[in-house]
């Protein structure tokens, strides 16, 4: 027996919208029930995003029966909320392999699907990405429909007010649905306000205002108060008309778990032309209990119990996200002029406890990266000490504020980078690949790489000390378990330190690669350094180790296109040093989703692929007479 195919007896037959579209209206509910179903049973086997793409089954469904996917573009912003676009555009049967090694990806990806019109991991993109698939249709002149669906906490950022401004203003055929799940809508929203909204957006009312609208443009007196009195009318009885200022056609709030309101809304809308904005409110991990009394704990879940919601025993193992948690609260308690700011991330980047313990000094300035910045960089103007918590893959979001607000004014701001290097299950948009070579290039900064927790708290709490622009980066995840001290140590600027000394090779590690680094080492009499300070480097040491060894090599988690590994090299060569340098880092190219340990591998950054790449370095084997010599010569 089947019992799959007894459990989802609908959706086991929808391998492709175009099958949705062969339902009838009826069994839509059906489809949403089995959707939602399966997608909580696959989830609580093998972890994933759950809660967000609980909200959108109905959405979902009634995007992909309305309009003609693929032909039609359908946008999603970031991809936590897609689980239920996958599971209907053909990998349903594949959705156990998501964020696996060489499974589907946690997001979308273009490549992956020729549903996924748009590929991203950072939130905001939609309605710009939309809004320039509906100019190029228009280009081509096809009849296409395109939407973008963006969430309530997405929309904050100014990237999306941006496109909508672009969007109003130009006219463009396009449909942006704000899916808003923050239950900030008052709880009127029900059969009477989707009542109002299919009757305004039904064929007779659009009919008669898009009739209207031409008829009074050649009697501009009445046309004014004409609108005049329909905002006037409708602000009695639907929310402000804030989008239909930016030239917008508003409809909404409705219920966007009712499935036959947002089938008939969307056919409705399909039928009208220039920007369009549907308003729908849902609910995170609808469906499911636990999720639904706590999203954000369901956001991104390891495997859970399915009947009753419970995970398995938590690591008690630290993180390095916990490390920066506790130093912050203790640093605030020490100087009052700390204040901490996230760009909508206090839970990853580990801000609750600041956030409870230090309120008044606590500043959640929501996605909006790029205004984080300029932030700290207004209140470190006027004699605060800004710490900001942001992830190394979304501080390239602010990259010119880093530079032209807080580097050219040499201000004092502290950035912790958390997720440096590979994330894992995350994938290539959310991989720190590329801040020490950003950051690098900036005058005044300051970068800090710590090797282990213990480390990372004294480089906190150095950096903190430190006036002007700093940088801590510390990868996702554990460490190896290095007991932090409770006092915190000053490290001097720019100072490495020796960790094993050997004679023909010598490894400067940055980061967390360093115990691989010193187990790679062990088999080849090698030095081993952990650099601590990717700038300023320290040179004194680095002229001491040409001299004493046949080559150099650097390894570090970050692309080796401009990162730390490039600042030795350019050290050398400004001092006139010639030795054989050996640079191991990130590959360039992207790197899929898989585990951190087996991604470390892949990119021989892990004991083995390190001691296979200095074996194998035409370096190792070169001739003692000509070390001799060239060593003499540095010296």
């Amino acid at each position: 027996m089947n019992t799959t195919t007894d459990k989802y007896p609908l959706l086991m037959t929808l391998n492709d919208p175009s099958d949705l579209r062969q339902c009838t209206e009826d069994q839509l509910q059906q489809v949403c029930d089995e959707t939602r179903s399966f997608l909580i049973d696959t989830v609580s086997k093998i972890g994933g995003h759950l809660a967000a793409g609980l909200g959108t089954v109905e959405l979902t469904t009634a995007l992909h029966y309305v309009f003609n996917t693929p032909d039609d573009r359908i946008v999603w912003d970031i991809g936590h909320q897609a689980y239920p676009h996958k599971i209907l555009t053909g990998r349903r049967d594949e959705l156990h392999t998501i964020r696996q090694p060489g499974g589907l990806s946690g997001f979308l990806k273009r490549n992956e699907s020729i549903y996924d019109t748009f590929g991203a991991g950072h939130s905001s993109t939609s309605i710009s990405a939309a809004l320039g698939m509906a100019v190029a249709a228009s280009q081509q002149n096809l009849d296409r429909d395109v939407v973008a669906i963006i969430g309530d906490g997405a929309i904050t950022a100014g990237m999306a007010f941006e496109a909508l401004n672009n969007a109003g203003d130009m006219d463009a055929n396009v449909l942006v649905i704000l899916n808003d799940n923050d239950m900030s809508i008052s709880p009127n929203v029900g059969a009477f306000k989707n009542y109002l909204t299919r009757l305004m957006t039904g064929p007779t009312v659009s009919s008669v205002r898009q009739g209207a609208k031409k008829a009074l443009n050649i009697m501009p007196e009445v046309r004014d108060y004409a609108r005049r009195w329909e905002e006037h009318v409708k602000g009695m009885i639907l929310p402000s008309t804030f989008f239909e200022e930016m030239g917008f056609y508003y409809a909404g709030p409705i219920d966007g778990h009712d499935i036959d309101t947002l089938v008939t809304t969307l056919n409705n809308l399909k039928e009208i032309q220039g920007p369009r904005f549907l308003h729908i409110v849902t609910k995170k991990g609808k469906g499911f209990e636990p999720a639904e009394d706590a999203p954000i704990k369901y956001h991104g879940v390891a495997p859970f119990n399915r009947t009753t919601g419970e995970f398995g025993k938590k690591s008690k193992v630290r993180t390095y996200t916990d490390v920066f948690s506790d130093w912050l609260c203790d640093m605030a308690v020490q100087d009052k002029k700390l204040v901490g700011i996230t760009p909508a991330m206090r839970e990853g980047s580990g801000l609750v406890r600041f956030s409870e313990e230090h309120a008044d000094r606590y500043y959640d300035v929501a996605i909006a990266e790029q205004h984080a910045l300029t932030f700290a960089a207004g209140m470190a103007c006027d004699g605060q000490k800004p710490v900001v918590a942001i992830y190394s893959t979304f501080l390239q979001r602010a990259y010119d504020q880093l530079i032209h607000d807080i580097s050219v004014q040499d201000l004092d701001v502290m950035l912790a980078i958390d997720r440096a290097g590979l994330v894992g299950a995350d994938g290539a948009t959310h991989a720190g690949m590329f801040d020490l070579s950003f950051l690098r290039c900036v005058p005044h900064c300051v970068i800090y790489a710590p090797s282990d927790e213990a480390e990372c708290r004294d480089m906190l709490y150095s950096a903190y000390q430190h006036k002007g622009l700093t940088a801590v980066r510390y990868p996702r995840g554990t460490g190896i378990g290095a007991k932090e001290r409770v006092e915190m140590t000053e490290i001097p600027l720019g100072t490495a330190n020796v960790v094993a000394q050997g004679s023909k090779v010598a490894i400067l590690s940055f980061g967390t690669v360093l115990p691989a680094a010193q187990k790679a080492a062990q088999a080849l009499d090698a030095t081993v350094v952990n650099m601590r300070f990717v700038k300023p480097l320290d040179g004194k040491l680095i002229r001491k180790l040409a001299a004493e060894h046949d080559f150099l090599v650097t390894v570090e988690e970050n692309v080796v296109a401009g990162g730390a590994g490039s600042g030795v090299n350019e050290f050398l060569s400004s001092a006139g040093i010639n030795i054989p340098t050996l640079n191991l880092g990130l590959p360039d190219r992207y790197i899929d989703h898989g585990s951190q340990e087996s991604l470390l591998a892949e990119c021989g950054l892990d004991a083995t692929g390190i001691e296979t790449s200095i074996t194998n370095s035409p370096f190792f084997k070169m001739d003692d007479s000509l070390s001799t010599e060239r060593k003499t010569a540095v010296k």
